[in-house]
């Protein structure tokens, strides 16, 4: 009996756990499938996503923030030429055309800091082919709000087929640069006997007042003359001389130009670091990227207001490039977001058709393109607008050079044939040259070059010939000059020829080149040069 009560409660335990651990089990396995069945809804929503995702056109990849390619979809296969199992892992910076691309750090320095990025981007397929797309940069995080991975769309921009707005556009910029050179050779040649007269009189007066005003119409006309090299380079796509700016040279310039010549009712606030680095850039388009945007600035204010010009030392991530940031804000009407992508297509103005051309702000993008740099503008009607450039800087002692002017030496009273078809031009040439004592004959176009020469062949020294003239123009005069005389010294003068034209002259078997309007010293240093010259 007593055994009864000790085994039976005892089996009865061993029921209960045996059913509780059944009951456990059959739960366990019912969470279990639960469990697996879930995963597997999500494998087949992440296959079916991944489907959608390879049947669309677009080029659809996941890159982690050590710019490493983690997703890569049939679409950016067809667009890149690349296979996912040959593209996973790799860099994204494969893709680009330059591999130290300004646009690479912008797209991942605003999806990061803003958590999207949008805008046109220049790459390469794997064959090397050249392509644009828009690209859409989105910044994905993790459960804990961390920053995890970006997600790319890429949308070819069909380039073969331009549309009619880009080719009214193209046609539009060909006939611009077409007006350009023809402005530009008339220009020059109304700036050299201008330029010329003034260094003669500067030669002649002693007055201290009149060689200040002298000095100031000298620097203006120079001022001129750099600017229509600028609207040549730019209606060509050539690039200008660079050399080492000081940028804080530079933008006190500007801020006493705004202090002369703007209203008293905008109030001009500037702020530039003693220390402020240096660009490599020609000078004179760089102050026309800051006069236009200081001018659009002053335009916005009508009715006056603050112009903050400032400038900064800046380093920026992931490449740690050395950049200097200037920052041109206004506190005037601002412009509205619909139209601020446009803001840099030429001919584009918000402007009354007198008071604009369109052409201010895709002249400075263009020059800053030229530069390494890049723009960004931030603006809200009512509240004014800033742009932001930045430029890659010259991190080092360099300073930029002073030349000291040397003094000329003057002339042996040596024999010059003058050839150009401005009769202005032959007489204040002619009468520069004679105050550095040298002699002048002066043809007025080509074939009565080759008549004085033929004529005075052992007394002329040099030749100085325009290439631009009518009848018979300069290219052609040299040739049949250098029939006559293979040991001829020619120094060839343009106000429309560029840089790689001065290379073609030269290679003609042309001693020098200068580019109208040029000073008279300039020209006396090229005579003493080509004469010297054995």
């Amino acid at each position: 009996m007593e055994n009864f009560f000790v085994i039976y409660p005892l089996k009865v335990i061993f029921c209960l756990v045996a059913c509780v651990n059944v009951i456990l089990l059959i739960f366990l396995c019912n969470v279990l499938w639960r469990y697996i069945i879930k995963i597997q809804q999500y494998e087949q929503k992440f296959h079916e996503q991944a489907a959608i995702l390879d049947i669309v056109n677009d080029a659809v990849l996941v890159s982690n923030l050590h710019q490493q390619i983690t997703f890569w979809n049939k679409g950016a296969e067809l667009l890149y030429g690349w296979k996912s199992e040959d593209i996973l892992e790799k860099n994204i910076t494969e893709l680009w055309y330059e591999q130290n691309s300004t646009q690479l750090q912008i797209a991942i320095s605003t999806v990061i800091n803003q958590g999207k990025w949008e805008g046109e981007l220049h790459q390469l397929k794997k064959n090397g082919e050249e392509l644009i797309v828009i690209s859409r940069w989105v910044l994905l995080r993790d459960n804990k709000n961390q920053s995890k991975s970006i997600a790319i769309v890429n949308t070819q921009v069909a380039t073969n087929k331009p549309s009619p707005a880009q080719l009214l556009r193209s046609q539009r910029l060909e006939s611009i640069g077409t007006l350009a050179s023809g402005i530009a050779h008339d220009l020059n040649n109304i700036l050299s006997p201008i330029l010329m007269a003034i260094q003669l009189l500067q030669m002649k007066s002693q007055d201290v007042q009149m060689q200040k005003l002298l000095n100031t119409l000298e620097n203006n006309v120079k001022r001129g003359a750099s600017l229509l090299k600028n609207v040549l380079s730019f209606a060509r796509g050539i690039e200008g001389k660079k050399t080492i700016v000081s940028v804080r040279q530079l933008l006190l310039e500007i801020e006493q130009i705004v202090q002369q010549t703007f209203p008293k009712s905008i109030i001009c606030q500037i702020n530039i670091p003693e220390n402020i680095w240096y660009v490599l850039g020609d000078i004179t388009q760089l102050h026309q990227v800051l006069m236009n945007l200081v001018i659009n600035a002053r335009d916005a204010m009508p009715h006056g207001g603050i112009l903050r010009i400032t400038a900064d030392n800046v380093v920026l991530a992931p490449q740690s490039k050395h950049y200097i940031s200037l920052c041109i804000e206004d506190t005037g009407l601002g412009i509205p977001a619909k139209i601020q992508k446009q803001i840099f297509e030429p001919f584009f103005s918000t402007k009354e058709i007198s008071k604009g051309t369109g052409l201010g702000l895709s002249t400075t993008l263009s020059i800053i393109d030229n530069h390494g740099g890049f723009i960004n503008v931030q603006s809200e009607e009512g509240k004014g607008t800033q742009f932001q450039v930045y430029l890659p800087a010259v991190v080092s002692n360099t300073q930029p050079v002073n030349f000291v002017e040397i003094e000329l030496a003057m002339g042996n009273e040596e024999l010059i044939l003058v050839v150009d078809d401005e009769a202005i031009i032959r007489e204040i040439t002619k009468l520069s040259l004679a105050a550095y004592n040298y002699k002048v004959l002066t043809a007025s176009d080509g074939k009565e070059a080759l008549s004085i020469y033929t004529k005075y062949r052992e007394q002329i020294n040099v030749v100085l010939i325009d290439m631009m003239m009518p009848s018979m123009d300069g290219a052609i005069a040299v040739r049949k000059l250098q029939k006559i005389n293979p040991q001829i010294k020619i120094i060839a003068m343009s106000g429309l020829l560029s840089p790689p034209d001065e290379s073609a002259i030269v290679n003609m078997g042309v001693k020098a080149f200068l580019s109208k309007p040029c000073t008279t010293q300039e020209l006396v240093q090229a005579i003493n040069a080509v004469h010297t010259d054995n």
